[in-house]
Formats: structure tokens, C-alpha cells, sequence
């Protein structure tokens, strides 16, 4: 692991934050890191408000959505949500059709199939709704780059509104409105919404024309809550307002499908990350395995017994995933052994037999493994299909593009991405894929980095200090749990390995003469037993533990040196 620490910031700003808000130097450093530089920064970052949302109409094309919106509520025509069968593109369609069918009957749904119909808008949706006498598509979280296919549905007087915030190419589709605050032409004040984030907007503006208050839509922050975790967007400005009103809901009336995926939970309180590692996958389970209509009809179930019956059928697809994921990993570990591909710069890797739903799951994997951008391919009807994956700091949209010749279709974001390649181009993608990152990325990125907020002495470690942390909730990308260096600490003697096959590390470090210690918890890091000697250093974040009703601060290692 690489220890960066963060530049220092002004002094002066620092010190004149640490005066106003009253807290100590460190704390008010790490709030300048991340742009917060004065009194009414801290305060709009503290305490978050809907207030503080910016007007939907500064999108481009919104006032088009809603003008065709109500003219189809008029006439009386039928509307399609479509999205994708992921967690933004499944929970985005949820809370379309869940607001308009407020109002309005003439509202269905459609996900396309990961395995027949592929990522995105397809003809078969667009045959669908035209066979079904759909005249409006609202599109949630994909369609930025189907220029041929609004093509197709405009030939058949099927309309679009797209709803996107993938990066869009310099051509647009001919939709009746494209909602993306990424355009060029596009001036909102805010860029990082996710598809869900977009959609939230269409309904704001929707809310708007019928007198409603954003204190009304509040019920729906739980879907767009989900989606901003599961999609790793920035949890800053408009995100963060979201995300922060979102995670309330979810821990105190959530709607019935997220109410039943979460009742085995013994949890005070869910944080973003328990919306990561236990509600995101499960709703994505439902696209991977089986069919992303699941997951909508779960998030859109209003009978809690029904809701229940979902989340136990989303369970067994989640349960799969796991088998299957860890199976194709191993397997794909070994194929680049065996290929003598340890020392490449990327991982490129392809089974024909392997699960479609899982391979980016696989990619992340194999990223966490050797650290490097991977692309697991497999084979989908006459083509490959592939997830790519990268590090931190690179772009694997831009590497990608640039082999473009090989490729038939693709799009994604910086650190994540899909394409289609024909059979007979595995071979040349790979290696100019391979070549296009050697030459291109920064070998420091090859190796994982941990950015480090601040030095902190343990003596300053505080329940104060602490509570003024958890207030800085939710983390996420651009605001992430504070990390923290402490050196030449010593452990009190009892340092251990632990769990079952000893991969953990217990501690508790003191510093100096100061007779405090705390617990320290390593997860992964048990083979570090070895550094745990005289004095060393530690980086680490701040956690409270819970044992029998008696809470204590405990560190949580990253690393040790």
C-alpha cells in the first residue's frame, strides 16, 4: 500500500474554521480538505436541507418533459417507464411509476432482459410498447447513446424522454427531451446525479405543476438513497442532501419491499455502507440472476406480505450470485496463472461458459486481486460480452475507447464500463487494450493507494471528536470516512491473530506515556502479526463499539507499517 497524505491546507482558514465551529484543528483541516471553508459551508454540510435542492427546470429539456408528460396525461396515452435491470436503473423506474400513478393509470413498466435484450434501450422494448400501444417512453438511467433505436421508435410515433447521467457522445438521439446534467449544452448546477438522482428531478418538476412541496416526495428518497450508494456516485452537494434525507427514511419508514429485505437486520441505525454491501446486491440479484422485474416489483409492492414473498425469491437469486461469483472467480484467478499473465498491466479474461449476470462482479474481484483495470469477458448469442473494472485514478472509459476498432458497442463511466466485441476480436482487443494501458497509466496506480487525511496523536481522540465525524455521515466517493496516521504506537502485549482461519488482527496500541488505549480491529490483516513489534504506525478510521449495552471508540486498521 501506498500512504499518501492530503496537502496541507491554508492555516489560516483552518485555524479561523476551527475558531467559528469550535472544534479542534484536525477536525476543521479535514473539513477545508473537502471545501469547507467557512461558517455557512459547515452548516449547509451539517445540516443538510431539501431546501437547498436546486430547481429541476435549470436542467436542459425540462420543461419539454413536463409539457409532453401532461399532454400524454391529457390524451390519455399509455406510458412506458423503461430502465435498466440494475439497482439506479430498477430503483429509478420504481419511483417514476410510483409518483405518477399517483395520478395517472395509464402507467407500466419495463426492464429489459440482461440475456436477450442487453444493456440499454432495444428493439424489443421498443416493439413492445408499440405492439401495446405505447405512444410515450420515459427512459431512466440508459439511452444517452441510442440514437438508432429513438430512431426506430420515432418511425413507429413512439416518442422518448430520456432520463440519463451516463457521458454522452457529441451526437444526441432525437428525443423529445434529454434529461442529463452531464450535456455540454446542458448549464445545471450540479453534474453527479445518478439515473435515479435524474428521475428525482422529473418528479420535483412534475410536483411542481400540481402544488406539492419537495416535503412531499420526501417517501421516495429511499429508492434515491439506494441507487446513490450502489452506483458510487459523489456523495457531495445535491447527492449528499439525498442521500442524507433518503438513509432517514430508510431507518424509519421505508417502503414495504425495502422494509422486507432489511427485517432480518439487527441494526439500530443502517449506514450507506450497510445500503452497499446488504440491500444493493440484493436488488441487483434480481437483473443478475433471474430478471430485473423482481426487484421492481419489489420496490413497488404495496402489500407487506407480497413484499416479503419478493425479497425470499430475491434472497435465493442473491444466495446463487455468491456461489456462482466465488466459482468464476477462482476460475478466472487460475486462467491468469496459467496464461502467465501475473506480471500484465491488465487483466483481460474470457470463459464462454460464464454467468453474464456475475462477470462484473468478477471483475471487481480480480481488480482487488492484482490491482490493475480488468475486463472479464464471456459469450452472449454471436458476440462477448464483458464488464470492465479499473483502479483508482484511471479512466477505463477512455482506455477502452481507444480501441474502439474492435469494438461493436460500449459505454460506462471513469471506473467502470461494458462492451460488446465479436468473437474474432478478443485477441487483438486484448492486446491493444494491454498496450493502451501500459502506455498510458501511471505506474504509481498500480499499486493501492490510502489517502490519508491527517497525523492525529491518540491523546486527541475524543467522544467529541468522534460524534463530530459520525455528523459527517453519509461517506461515500468525495466525502469518505476521515483516515487517519498515528506513529510509533505500541501494542500492550496482547496483539493476536483472530477468527478461524486467523486472517484477522486484533490490537490495543497506546502512544507514549499516555496511559489511554485503544482496541484496534484489522479485518484481512492478520498476516501483518509480523509488524507488531516495538513501536509502529497505523492507519486507520474511527468506529464505535457496541458490547452489552456499554459503547467504546475502537480503531478499524487500513494498514500498518
Amino acid at each position: 500500500m501506498r500512504w499518501t497524505l492530503k496537502p496541507e491546507p491554508n492555516k489560516t482558514i483552518v485555524n479561523d474554521l476551527a475558531k467559528d465551529l469550535t472544534i479542534n484543528k484536525t477536525l476543521a483541516k479535514i473539513l477545508v480538505q473537502r471545501g469547507i471553508t467557512n461558517f455557512d459551508d459547515a452548516k449547509q454540510f451539517f445540516r443538510p436541507s431539501l431546501n437547498d435542492l436546486h430547481n429541476p427546470y435549470l436542467l436542459k429539456d425540462m420543461d419539454c418533459a413536463v409539457k409532453r408528460i401532461e399532454r400524454a396525461i391529457k390524451n390519455k396515452e399509455n406510458i412506458l417507464i423503461y430502465g435498466d435491470y440494475d439497482v439506479d436503473g430498477t430503483t429509478a423506474v420504481s419511483l417514476v411509476y410510483l409518483y405518477l400513478k399517483t395520478f395517472y393509470p395509464n402507467i407500466y413498466t419495463y426492464i429489459p432482459d440482461r440475456y436477450t435484450e442487453g444493456y440499454g434501450i432495444s428493439y424489443t422494448g421498443i416493439d413492445f410498447a408499440h405492439n401495446n400501444n405505447f405512444s410515450l417512453i420515459i427512459a431512466l438511467d440508459c439511452g444517452i447513446k441510442a440514437i438508432e433505436k429513438i430512431n426506430y421508435a420515432k418511425e413507429k410515433n413512439i416518442d422518448f424522454i430520456i432520463c440519463d447521467h451516463h457521458k454522452p457522445a457529441d451526437k444526441l438521439p432525437q428525443a423529445v427531451a434529454i434529461l442529463n446534467p452531464k450535456r455540454k449544452d446542458c448549464n445545471y448546477p450540479y453534474k453527479e446525479l445518478c439515473g435515479c438522482g435524474v428521475g428525482f428531478k422529473l418528479i420535483q418538476a412534475l410536483a411542481e405543476k400540481r402544488n406539492q412541496t419537495i416535503n412531499d416526495l420526501a417517501s421516495y428518497l429511499d429508492l434515491v438513497a439506494i441507487a446513490i450508494a450502489a452506483d458510487i456516485v459523489p456523495i457531495t452537494g445535491e447527492n449528499r442532501i439525498l442521500a442524507y434525507y433518503g438513509l432517514q427514511i430508510i431507518n424509519s419508514n421505508p417502503r414495504n419491499g425495502i422494509k422486507a429485505i432489511i427485517s432480518n437486520i439487527k441494526k439500530d441505525k443502517l449506514t450507506i455502507t450497510d445500503v452497499v454491501f446488504i440491500i444493493a446486491p440484493r436488488i441487483n440479484a434480481a437483473g443478475r440472476m433471474k430478471h430485473g422485474n423482481y426487484a421492481v416489483e419489489l420496490l413497488t409492492e404495496n402489500n407487506l406480505n407480497s413484499a416479503n414473498e419478493f425479497a425470499l425469491k430475491i434472497e435465493k437469486f442473491n444466495s446463487n450470485r455468491k456461489e456462482l461469483d466465488a466459482k468464476i472467480t477462482e476460475e478466472a484467478l487460475y486462467k491468469i496463472v496459467e496464461n502467465n499473465e501475473v506480471d500484465n498491466f491488465t487483466t483481460v479474461v474470457y470463459n464462454e461458459n460464464w454467468h453474464k449476470g456475475v462477470i462484473g462482479i468478477v471483475a471487481s474481484r480480480l481488480t482487488e486481486t492484482y490491482y490493475r483495470p480488468t475486463i472479464v469477458f464471456t459469450k452472449s448469442g454471436d458476440t462477448l460480452s464483458a464488464s470492465a473494472r479499473s483502479v483508482k485514478g484511471f479512466d477505463v472509459y477512455n482506455a477502452i475507447e481507444k480501441c474502439s476498432e474492435f469494438i461493436e458497442q460500449f459505454g460506462g463511466h471513469k471506473y467502470a464500463a461494458g462492451l460488446t466485441i465479436l468473437p474474432e476480436n478478443f485477441i487483438k482487443f486484448k492486446q491493444k487494450f494491454e498496450e493502451v494501458v501500459k502506455n498510458t497509466i501511471d505506474k504509481d496506480l498500480l499499486i493501492p493507494e490510502i489517502k490519508i487525511d491527517s497525523v492525529l496523536n491518540l491523546e486527541d481522540i475524543s467522544p467529541k471528536f468522534l460524534r463530530i465525524i459520525k455528523q459527517m455521515e453519509p461517506f461515500g466517493p468525495q466525502n469518505m470516512k476521515p483516515i487517519f496516521l498515528s506513529n510509533n504506537v505500541r501494542d500492550n502485549g496482547y496483539g493476536r491473530q483472530i477468527g478461524s482461519d486467523k486472517s484477522h488482527l486484533k490490537l490495543n496500541v497506546f502512544q507514549g506515556s499516555d496511559k489511554n488505549s485503544y482496541d484496534v480491529v484489522g479485518f484481512g490483516l492478520g498476516n501483518k502479526i509480523d509488524k507488531v513489534n516495538n513501536n509502529f504506525d497505523i492507519v486507520y478510521t474511527l468506529d464505535e463499539n457496541e458490547w452489552n449495552g456499554n459503547k467504546s471508540i475502537q480503531l478499524m486498521l487500513k494498514d500498518i507499517k
